[in-house]
């Protein structure tokens, strides 16, 4: 077996993958193609995910089931990956929050940036309807700031804000995958319209044909932003409302301080090296948020899920 090509995959149902070619000095490149995986994979219980970056071989015996013969032949190495959605090497995720109608659950916002953290994902904070209550979106807006996130305060009804974001994705995407995360009702989807009407009617077809597997297999599918070699990928992903710590070993109670970026100035100022960073007298970051050098919201974030964490067993 000869490995030919590198491609990055961008949707895997049933054992099929789309992948798009990303060798330039194949006349393939560019194009997408659909192939299986070798059965080492399924020995070795490694499964490909979508965003994977993998090596594309040709073994004439599977010209059967693959375009022009081809298999994934290896996966290469991961910058993350997640159990739900299934999805690999994600760079940034667009925690999406309404101001109002819904309210905001900061807990929940809180609990995606974590998870964001340790995978090493930036999360990038867009908070949404900001004209049904402007106070709120500024202090909001003012609590991630401090903590040291981008933020974006939109209004899709009145494009408010739109022009920014759109920039920061012109600007930052190329090359890099995204994904956008939030409850329903806040206009996740209005957003993404006015940001990427290019995808719109693509995405629309390609969900009326997937329906039935989208709704069973939870799949990820990529769209490629461009024709370029270097384009950025938007991710649509129907399970990033579903996360939830019990019932994903993400980490231990030890590396949630971890994930909150605007606790590391305080980390060894704390009176008892054993701080947990709950209420011991004496800890630097309980002092701060008194402060307010560290949001009040943000810390009650991090007892809640702290607790969650304590909890729960080894073998959940």
């Amino acid at each position: 077996m000869e490995t030919l090509l590198k491609g990055k995959i961008l949707k895997g149902v049933g054992g099929l993958y789309t992948v798009r070619i990303l060798t330039e000095s194949s006349p393939l490149f560019g194009q997408t193609v659909r192939c299986r995986a070798r059965g080492a994979f399924r020995y070795n219980n490694e499964k490909p995910l979508s965003g994977d970056y993998v090596t594309l071989a040709n073994e004439a015996s599977l010209a059967q089931d693959s375009q022009e013969g081809l298999v994934i032949d290896s996966i290469l190495d991961r910058k993350n990956s997640l159990i739900r959605p299934p999805l690999a090497n994600l760079d940034y995720l667009f925690v999406t929050l309404a101001v109002a109608s819904p309210s905001p659950v900061l807990s929940t916002v809180d609990k995606l940036i974590s998870i964001c953290e340790y995978n090493k994902i930036e999360p990038i904070i867009v908070i949404t309807k900001c004209e049904l209550d402007t106070k709120k979106a500024q202090d909001i807006y003012n609590d991630y700031k401090k903590c040291g996130f981008e933020v974006f305060v939109l209004s899709s009804a009145e494009n408010i804000g739109i022009p920014l974001i759109d920039d920061f994705i012109k600007q930052s995407m190329p090359t890099k995958t995204a994904a956008f995360a939030g409850a329903s009702g806040i206009g996740k989807s209005t957003l993404l319209n006015k940001l990427f009407p290019e995808l719109c009617l693509s995405t629309s077809e390609i969900s009326k044909k997937i329906e039935r597997g989208r709704h069973t297999t939870r799949e990820v599918e990529l769209f490629p932003l461009s024709e370029a070699a270097d384009c950025g990928y938007i991710a649509d992903t129907p399970g990033f409302s579903m996360l939830d710590f019990k019932r994903f070993d993400f980490f231990e109670k030890d590396d949630l301080v971890g994930t909150m970026r605007e606790f590391a100035p305080y980390i060894g100022e704390c009176k008892f090296t054993k701080c947990t960073h709950i209420k011991e007298q004496g800890c630097a970051i309980v002092e701060a948020v008194k402060c307010g050098d560290i949001p009040k919201s943000r810390h009650e974030s991090y007892v809640e899920l702290y607790d969650v964490l304590k909890s729960r067993k080894k073998w959940e």
